[in-house]
């Protein structure tokens, strides 16, 4: 058998004007320090906004509290393919939260922000606790070959699951934002990838068969793009945005998926109850431009994995969390043909009811003329679908 191989030609960077690097903050030295959101799209609330509803959110008893038992997101065991060659189509299977498993007809394994622990913050708390099993265990997933890392926050970047990543699938390589390769390497990866964004990688991956019933051992080739996002990162009260959060664009044998990860798409301010924020009134309001750069640098994708949920209230979140509404404009301006809702149904973040997510996303669609399903859908944890 052939040994596994992952070759990853050094990350360049696309050069053109718009992709400038106004997303540094630097020191006296020149030197990056940290990363911002470089457009007036991107507002912090006050600090003394922020911080009251943050510790009202975290002990009010208006937040939800859903339990396991009560199975508000229907929770099926995944059926992986069981060889590289097994289909000739895009295959995406969602495994909660961020997290997805995407097969690729060129036989490209790629995970997507996995976290399969129960809770996604840094101490157990039961304020964090899943709601919805994992469908699955990582030892369950036949192949990974790339596995990409949006931003640094606990509910999509988990130490135990890379842990778990490096013992079942030692080959795997890791993708991630500016400033998260020391962390891995500190984790005992070695394989791992930084990159900044509009960069791209040309990767190859020569995978060793695993099965008697899988020949397939030619070259996979990939193109990685690191692409922006409206957001934050950090671990801890002393590294914020210390790291480079990011989208990211994964293109094998003519297929493109498009992972947004966890972000923003404008700011709004504090609004009455029922006041709708994307009315007239509100239609002067900067929207994040780096989504149709996305689309116009990747010119088509197969497939959107877009954020949708975590987003009230509106005033305080909508800066870095997407609500349905702003999903579908990101939807429109990247150019995907399909979409599948990813940043929900798993960890109650935010108080809007954990429900209300895909009820929002198809009133945006309808609000917009488009297919309420089969377009920009939602699905089971742990359901495929093919593109």
């Amino acid at each position: 058998m052939a040994a596994y191989m992952c070759t990853v030609a050094q990350p360049v960077s696309t050069g053109t004007e718009k992709h400038s690097k106004d997303h540094h903050v630097k020191n006296s030295r020149g030197e990056t320090i940290k990363f911002q959101n470089p457009h007036p799209s991107h507002v912090w609330p006050a600090l003394s906004v922020f911080a009251p509803r943050i510790i009202k959110a975290m002990f009010s008893s208006e937040t939800p509290k859903p339990k396991l038992e009560d199975k508000l997101v229907p929770v099926v065991k995944p059926q992986f393919l069981s060889t590289r060659t097994a289909s000739s189509e895009l295959r995406a299977t969602w495994l909660g939260h961020a997290c997805y498993y995407v097969e690729y007809p060129s036989g490209l394994r790629v995970l997507f922000d996995p976290v399969f622990e129960d809770c996604c913050s840094p101490v157990n708390l039961a304020r964090f606790k899943r709601y919805t099993e994992r469908p699955c265990d990582i030892a369950d997933i036949p192949y990974v070959d790339a596995v990409v890392i949006s931003h640094s926050h606990y509910d999509h970047l988990s130490y135990p699951s890379v842990q778990e990543i490096k013992k079942h699938h030692p080959n795997a390589h890791f993708f991630v934002g500016l400033g998260l390769e020391k962390w891995f390497k500190s984790s005992g990866i070695d394989k791992v990838t930084e990159m900044d964004w509009w960069d791209e990688a040309e990767v190859t991956f020569t995978p060793e068969p695993t099965k008697e019933t899988d020949t397939k051992s030619e070259p996979i080739k990939a193109i990685i793009s690191c692409l922006p996002s409206q957001h934050s990162s950090g671990r801890s009260g002393f590294d914020k945005d210390c790291t480079l959060w990011a989208s990211w664009g994964i293109k094998s044998s003519e297929k493109t998926v498009w992972f947004g990860g966890d972000t923003g798409y404008r700011t709004v301010p504090r609004v009455a109850e029922g006041i709708d924020d994307w009315g007239p009134e509100f239609q002067h309001l900067p929207v994040c431009p780096q989504f149709r750069q996305i689309g116009e640098h990747l010119g088509s994708v197969d497939l959107g994995l877009i954020p949708i949920g975590a987003y009230a209230p509106r005033h305080i979140f909508s800066h870095m969390h997407a609500n349905p509404y702003d999903s579908v404009e990101i939807f429109r301006d990247t150019n995907c043909k399909r979409a599948m809702a990813i940043h929900w149904g798993t960890w109650v973040l935010t108080p809007e009811d954990p429900l209300e997510p895909p009820k929002l996303l198809k009133e945006a669609l309808k609000r917009k003329g488009l297919p309420e399903t089969g377009l920009f859908d939602v699905c089971d944890i742990g359901e495929s679908r093919e593109f």
